[in-house]
């Protein structure tokens, strides 16, 4: 019974909190003819990233027994490993261009070409790390729900629908990057989703090794965290540093701190809720 209860909390914290997102941005949101543009949206994933990270995962990984320099280490190391995960990608992805290039013999003697694909790039490549870090983080967010229904079944309840709850802003965050990258709604949905589901994996694990993966939440927190700043900081805020009229420049200030402030409200929230 508790099994089952730990599947469908999961499946339903992690699955739900993404479709919830969506409908979120596809309602009030997600119209790129409204008042809210694309900038402002990346402004929007940029500052709900940088909250979950700075607000949510690393206080929850520093309150735990793991010390202090070997958090920081991780922290380290996640930010170089997702720094030579995007280098890896933008080889592969120039590799692949170029021999696209030279099967046409268009050599027009410029070091660089333009191409479609090349300016989204960096957006899609931020894409694949967000999800990357993602199910990293939703991992661990099964095994806390785990270890919750383990100890009483309200509780566990309770942690799932916090989940659920402080997930919600972030995966706005992930659809924006993942949207930003792809025309293609569908696919982006998809694609969170399945990151999403991981929750129930590490559901699965935490209730069959949960003495084991208990003493490592807090360095899945600190690897989701890394990924989460890496993506803020190298991808998206990047594509904010662009000369706007002083308007548009508060326009942009104010989605990032509004994302800022939405993370750091509903998981301020949900930990009130335990």
């Amino acid at each position: 019974m508790t099994l089952i209860a730990i599947i469908l909390a999961t499946l339903a914290s992690g699955i739900g909190s993404v479709w919830l997102a969506a409908w979120l941005l596809r309602s009030g949101l997600g119209g790129g003819s409204g008042s809210v543009g694309p900038q402002h949206l990346l402004s929007l994933a940029a500052g709900a990233l940088l909250a979950t990270a700075f607000m949510h995962l690393l206080p929850e990984a520093f309150e735990s027994q793991a010390g202090a320099q070997d958090l920081f280490a991780t922290l380290l190391v996640g930010v170089v490993f997702f720094f030579m995960l995007e280098k890896a990608e933008l080889w592969h992805h120039g590799h692949e261009h170029g021999d696209a290039q030279a099967g046409h013999g268009h050599d027009h003697g410029h070091g660089h070409v333009h191409h479609p694909s090349e300016v989204a790039g960096g957006a899609r490549l931020g894409g694949w790390t967000v999800l990357t870090g993602d199910s990293v983080h939703c991992f661990g967010d099964g095994v806390l729900i785990a270890s919750a229904f383990v100890a009483d079944m309200r509780l566990g309840l309770i942690a799932a629908a916090s989940v659920l709850a402080h997930e919600v802003p972030h995966h706005m965050g992930d659809l924006v990057v993942m949207l930003n990258s792809s025309t293609n709604r569908n696919m982006a949905l998809i694609k969170v989703s399945l990151a999403g589901a991981v929750t129930a994996l590490g559901g699965l694990a935490g209730y069959f090794l949960l003495e084991q993966l208990h003493d490592w939440l807090p360095y899945f927190l600190v690897v989701a965290s890394s990924s989460f700043v890496y993506v803020a900081l190298a991808d998206l805020i990047p594509q904010l540093q662009k000369r706007l009229s002083a308007r548009e420049t508060a326009v942009q200030i104010a989605m990032l701190l509004t994302g800022m402030a939405v993370v750091t409200l509903v998981s301020s929230l949900a930990h009130g809720g335990h």
